[in-house]
């Protein structure tokens, strides 16, 4: 407690700044934004070491060793491939002076302590963290039931007492069917840009 109270008091606590907009250019993780493909930052948090930068494609963190050292390491996250989970925010106590967002990311976790000043901010990146994680979890439901489905109507097809050659082209039509009807279900819930999300709820 008290080393934490010296730590904040003397400024060598790394606790994270919410960057404005008109800023993003200003950073390094800007850099590796794919501006190309219509990636887009939407909130970026920066501390002494490290960025934490939220697109609407993808988690980009700039990963500083330590707050003296120029060298950085850049780990790209794309929603599509990392689901969100775990979202929380813990709020400031009398004498602290941060609040921390903590989310897990695939398989990563991350707590990210940010001033307290700028909480109206970080609860809107919460409530969008939040979001997108309800709605991945949701989608896989959906995919996973429409991949169940299809394996029943297979697996009924193989059992029923067709002959052969009907057999082989029920089966040929169920299989383009089903292609087509996956590609579809996966085009609707695999959601890769959650860009109106960020723009829902991150109004601060």
């Amino acid at each position: 407690m008290f080393k934490k109270i010296a730590s904040e008091a003397l400024g060598l606590s790394d606790i994270g700044t919410i960057i404005s907009p008109q800023d993003f250019d200003k950073t390094d993780a800007d850099d590796y934004v794919m501006h190309e493909d219509n990636e887009k930052i939407y909130f970026l948090i920066k501390t002494k070491a490290d960025e934490y930068c939220f697109t609407n494609l993808a988690f980009i963190h700039v990963d500083g060793a330590n707050a003296v050292s120029s060298k950085r390491t850049l780990k790209r996250y794309p929603y599509a491939q990392h689901k969100f989970s775990d979202v929380m925010l813990e709020t400031a106590g009398k004498i602290d002076m941060d609040v921390e967002i903590k989310f897990t990311l695939g398989s990563q976790r991350f707590d990210i302590d940010v001033r307290k000043d700028q909480i109206e901010q970080l609860k809107d990146l919460y409530k969008s963290l939040l979001r997108i994680a309800e709605t991945t979890h949701e989608n896989a439901i959906y995919i996973d039931m429409a991949s169940q489905s299809l394996d029943k109507a297979v697996n009924v097809l193989q059992n029923s007492r067709t002959d052969d050659t009907k057999l082989a082209d029920t089966y040929r039509d169920l299989t383009d069917f089903g292609f087509t009807w996956m590609t579809s279900v996966r085009e609707q819930y695999h959601i890769k840009d959650f860009g109106s999300v960020f723009e829902k709820y991150i109004n601060n």
